[in-house]
């Protein structure tokens, strides 16, 4: 069982999560650099990963992750590391205050310009249908196009709105779901991206907060999270 701050934290609802990501500011969906520090560390046993002998499965958390997005008051991408995570609203001007100096805006006329536009013109989209407006439907293009997209998650630019599933024929979701991409301008609204604070002074806020969270993390892991 995880702990952090020195409490042990376990997880068995998805208003529960949503609490929990507002408590600590900054979530890993998975586990990742520094052990327990992930939503999927936290969840209770009965929360876990379940495959059953017939080949389906059963994951709470990952059916949660789209309310807490709509419901939990947070933006989701993948911030660390190019992980997928949750930020509280609280923490989020911090953040993309610090990662827009870190990570440089697309160049003019780049590949990365050429899908935020698209995406801009658009509102949100589907990982997919954003992949074929790009033209990035040839052999291996989707790796090649994934690491674009998260480059731009990992700069602010681009965030998950929601998760958008297949439907069968009896009108039940299934499988992994598709992600919906949009700017968090469009998200959240401009001033919601706003910082009075200067990049420096948000990355050391951010830094004074996750080690007071995560006592046992070292400086190196604390800087691995926000860089």
């Amino acid at each position: 069982m995880n702990r952090v701050q020195g409490e042990r934290v376990e997880i068995h609802t998805c208003p529960e999560l949503m609490e929990y990501v507002q408590q600590v500011g900054f979530l890993p969906l998975l586990e990742g650099g520094i052990p327990g520090y992930a939503a999927e560390s936290l969840m209770a046993e009965e929360c876990r990963f379940t495959e059953f002998p017939d080949g389906s499965w059963e994951w709470p958390l990952w059916e949660w992750k789209g309310s807490v997005i709509r419901e939990g008051d947070c933006v989701y991408g993948k911030f660390f590391a190019g992980k997928a995570g949750f930020i509280s609203r609280a923490w989020w001007p911090d953040f993309y205050n610090w990662r827009r100096t870190t990570h440089p805006s697309p160049e003019e006329g780049s590949i990365e310009e050429i899908i935020l536009n698209t995406l801009r013109e658009h509102g949100s989209m589907i990982t997919r249908e954003l992949r074929a407006a790009c033209d990035f439907t040839g052999k291996n293009m989707r790796s090649k196009f994934d690491a674009f997209i998260s480059r731009l998650q990992m700069s602010c630019h681009i965030v998950t709105e929601d998760f958008v599933y297949p439907v069968d024929k009896h009108g039940r979701e299934y499988g992994f779901g598709w992600a919906l991409l949009t700017t968090p301008e469009l998200l959240l609204g401009t001033e919601a991206c706003q910082c009075h604070r200067t990049p420096e002074e948000s990355y050391q806020r951010m830094v004074n907060h996750l080690t007071m969270l995560l006592p046992e993390a070292s400086d190196e892991q604390i800087r691995r999270i926000l860089k």
